[in-house]
């Protein structure tokens, strides 16, 4: 049996790395912490690493790429982002909305996200019979999936949970206006999910959660009404 798993390296603002193992091999998804973590998490063994995906140029997901690079990874992103990171040669490869590569074992399709950045994209992977969507730092999706049988995806805030923040003080209004229009809600999530078929998802990994402005009881509470599979927390702001 086919298996696929979404290893959580790191999670949150303060810096973000995942991977994405198979049994024919793995790819390291974001790269936002520096490059001896990623190093310790991985054992210090890449030999299964078949490339690095990088959604978007902020550090918090690309700090470690010129790294990653000189361990002979290719690392693949929009052509913005490669720009905005002053990065070239060979192993930087550009990747385009809607036109997929293959990457070693698998078949990665790009597609645009929306963040306050140049050239944001999200990734549709496909290895075997195993399709898994990821997309972090967007504050909606205007794509439908089909067959989808894991998603990663942000869940960033509780609209409610930081109105509250607001009323308090603890948040101000740049940070909500700025986080509405670059993270995704809870409530946004829930409405891409209930547009999307669940029937074949057999995780749903939640990223990028910020500690003030979201609930994980809550969170739980909503998604279950409409997804009763495998619900991972991947980690905190």
């Amino acid at each position: 049996m086919v298996k696929m798993k979404l290893k959580t390296i790191a999670s949150g603002s303060s810096g973000n790395c995942y991977l994405l193992e198979t049994e024919d091999g793995s790819l390291l998804i974001e790269a936002g912490i520096p490059i001896k973590q990623i190093k310790k998490a991985l054992g210090f063994d890449f030999s299964n690493i078949q490339g690095c995906l990088i959604t978007h140029e902020h550090g918090d997901h690309a700090k470690a790429i010129n790294d990653i690079a000189k361990l002979g990874i290719d690392v693949y992103a929009s052509k913005g982002t490669l720009k905005a990171l002053d990065c070239t040669g060979h192993r930087f490869i550009p990747m385009t909305h809607n036109k997929a590569k293959i990457i070693g074992d698998f078949e990665v399709l790009p597609f645009n996200t929306e963040h306050d950045v140049v050239e944001p994209l999200g990734f549709l992977i496909r290895h075997r019979n195993k399709k898994i969507l990821f997309a972090t730092d967007t504050y909606y999706l205007r794509y439908r999936f089909n067959d989808l049988t894991h998603i990663a995806i942000e869940c960033n805030y509780v609209k409610s949970v930081m109105e509250e923040g607001l009323k308090d003080g603890t948040i101000n209004i740049k940070r909500v206006a700025r986080t509405m229009k670059s993270h995704m809600s809870l409530e946004n999530l829930i409405e891409f999910l209930k547009v999307n078929d669940l029937s074949k998802v057999e995780d749903i990994y939640l990223l990028h959660l910020s500690d003030d402005n979201s609930s994980i009881p809550m969170i739980k509470e909503e998604i279950r009404k409409i997804y009763q599979g495998n619900l991972i927390i991947a980690g905190g702001d």
